[in-house]
């Protein structure tokens, strides 16, 4: 088993590219990953740690390759009391729904009883051309966290 799962869901890739990104810095610090783009519920382990990131597409909805995941945890509720989770949110702050899938994601797992290492990171794309430099800058913070 991972270190580190990374989840990912985007329509265009750019979280995908992200999260890929921060599975190499992950794995250059030492931890071991495994990177989902777009997970089913039975390829993932209901313990460990997850790192998840999404964009967000339309009016604050959940990129199609992520939709079924957060499904799964909005009707099964499965219990995630043992996964300890970090959350990196990309969009456009143009919209009033600014990194909305994250915020769902992370509503729906904290109601299935995971619990959020340090706070989540929301990428405004407008500022950001290239959104895995903050997100590198962030990760750097937080993997201090998991010790």
């Amino acid at each position: 088993m991972a270190d580190i799962t990374l989840i990912s869901g985007s329509t265009l890739g750019g979280a995908e590219y992200v999260a890929e990104h921060l599975a190499e810095q992950l794995e250059d610090a030492g931890f071991t990953t495994e990177t989902l783009h777009g997970p089913v519920a039975d390829e993932l382990s209901t313990d460990g740690i997850w790192l998840v990131v999404s964009s967000t597409h339309g009016a604050g909805d959940i990129p199609d390759n992520l939709l079924p995941f957060y499904e799964y945890l909005r009707e099964e509720k499965p219990d995630l009391s043992a996964v300890r989770f970090g959350a990196i949110g990309i969009g456009s702050r143009e919209y009033d729904t600014f990194c909305g899938a994250i915020d769902k994601l992370d509503a729906e797992m904290k109601a299935c009883g995971a619990k959020q290492i340090g706070e989540t990171l929301k990428i405004n794309v407008l500022e950001h051309d290239i959104p895995e430099d903050p997100a590198e800058l962030w990760l750097g913070s937080w993997k201090n966290l998991l010790k």
